[in-house]
């Protein structure tokens, strides 16, 4: 079983390379994979950041960009809007008055969550489009799964069908059906999960949940919070 050392991924110091065992579960490969943003992290200060280094209201920037979404626009169509066609350089700046993932920034659920779904026997990754700075600081805040791995360390990004292809790698190559990919974004997350053959649950929070729709029916589950998601997960394989 590949460990993410041996895939260029930072190995957590809880990481074990074998299954773990449970009754709860019918088979123990199963694994549920968390992503980050508005899954376990609250986005909003990322934006508020955002809005303070272009000199924009945070009230007019969250507007202009729910109402970007909602329209099923892309985000960066706001930032190039208040920040110009090289609001991309600006990236070094915002990361540094952001100062990377704290505690409050954990949505309530995040932790309880991750210790429901592995009382109940899963298996836990968290693996996102994200800078591999990232997951330092999930652990700095109590983050704790068997797998971590960020699209900057892995060098692939969602929703490429090579990052659902690397996370099983990562995961030591087990059925797609016994995997479920927890995401906010059904462009990002739910579709290209479920093509990939996992099972796809959408997260309907932060504005992507909220304001977008699953016209295609891509996912297996839909759930609004992560404790509803320990209540319901056994649900994606029944």
């Amino acid at each position: 079983m590949p460990t993410p050392s041996s895939c260029g991924v930072r190995v957590p110091p809880w990481y074990v390379a074998g299954p773990i065992s449970s009754a709860a579960v019918d088979d123990p490969r199963r694994w549920v994979i968390l992503d980050v943003g508005e899954t376990i992290i609250d986005e909003t200060r990322v934006w508020e950041t955002w809005a303070d280094v272009l000199g924009v209201p945070r009230a007019t920037f969250r507007g202009a960009l729910g109402a970007v979404l909602a329209e099923g626009g892309d985000h960066r169509s706001v930032l190039e809007r208040f920040g110009g066609s090289r609001w991309h350089e600006r990236a070094a700046e915002v990361e540094s008055a952001y100062g990377g993932f704290r505690r409050d920034d954990l949505y309530p659920d995040a932790i309880r969550a991750i210790a429901g779904l592995g009382q109940a026997g899963y298996q836990i990754a968290v693996l996102a489009n994200q800078p591999a700075t990232r997951a330092a600081e999930l652990e700095a805040v109590g983050v704790r799964v068997d797998v971590m791995a960020m699209s900057e360390a892995l060098g692939v990004h969602k929703p490429d069908p090579a990052f659902f292809a690397r996370a099983l790698e990562l995961l030591g190559d087990p059925p797609a059906s016994d995997v479920a990919y927890v995401g906010d974004r059904i462009d990002n997350d739910i579709r290209p999960a479920r093509g990939a053959g996992m099972r796809a649950v959408w997260i309907r929070r932060g504005p992507w949940g909220a304001l977008r729709e699953d016209r295609g029916g891509d996912a297996h589950l839909v759930v609004r919070s992560l404790d509803e998601l320990v209540e319901r997960i056994g649900g994606v394989w029944a």
